[in-house]
């Protein structure tokens, strides 16, 4: 787990999609985050199977709903008596920004995106082990390509109107909840930092997975 420090940054993307908008200042409270995503080994040992279209034990475990990563995080927590789970959607962009480190910025890491990024232009039409490319600055993997990821909020396409500022939760209810990143067969613009979108809780993909956050003090 990596520490993001507290701070603020803009959510959003006023240059973008109608979904991104407004960019709009937001405070955040310290949590942690994982540096890379839940890999096919970590979810086998701990509920006993492998959804995942293309297997390997140091990939990013996909094919796996909210619900399943729900029962994961569960299990996990109950085994290494944690408090995991899912990060929100402001806490997913700002630790893929760099937290304080650095701010505003297109990718998840000052680089190219072939140097930090699976994706279409690089990606071979599978999923990669984690790890492998650059981090960004606070030492995350894959935030840019590689799977989605399943975020804890519930998807409006107009929650950024409401311009929440202070450790944003999403919305009280919806039909969709958020999907942050994009993936191995993802264009240049769908690696975005601001990318969101949402996705049917009970939603089997072969681009989609997860990563844990946890709370602290």
């Amino acid at each position: 787990m990596i520490k993001v420090q507290g701070g603020k940054f803009d959510l959003g993307d006023d240059s973008s999609l109608v979904d991104r908008r407004p960019a709009h200042s937001v405070t955040m409270r310290n949590y942690n985050i994982s540096a890379y995503e839940v890999t096919q080994w970590q979810w086998r040992r701990i509920m006993d199977n492998n959804p995942s279209s293309y297997q390997c034990d140091d990939c990013p475990v996909n094919n796996v709903t909210w619900s399943d990563a729900q029962e994961f995080i569960a299990r996990l927590n109950k085994l290494l008596k944690k408090h995991y789970r899912l990060p929100t959607e402001a806490e997913w962009e700002y630790a893929a920004r760099g937290g304080q480190l650095e701010k505003m910025k297109q990718l998840a890491g000052k680089r190219l995106p072939q140097t930090i990024a699976w994706y279409n232009r690089n990606g071979d039409d599978h999923i990669h082990r984690v790890g492998v490319k650059k981090p960004n600055e606070l030492g995350i993997y894959d935030m840019s390509g590689n799977v989605e990821e399943w975020c804890n909020d519930w998807y409006a396409p107009t929650y950024f109107t409401s311009k929440p500022v202070e450790n944003p939760q999403g919305p009280q209810g919806g039909l969709s909840r958020v999907v942050r990143g994009g993936s191995f067969n993802s264009s240049p613009d769908e690696i975005s930092v601001t990318r969101r979108a949402g996705y049917l809780p009970d939603t089997r993909s072969i681009t989609l997975g997860f990563r844990l956050a946890e709370d602290i003090e």
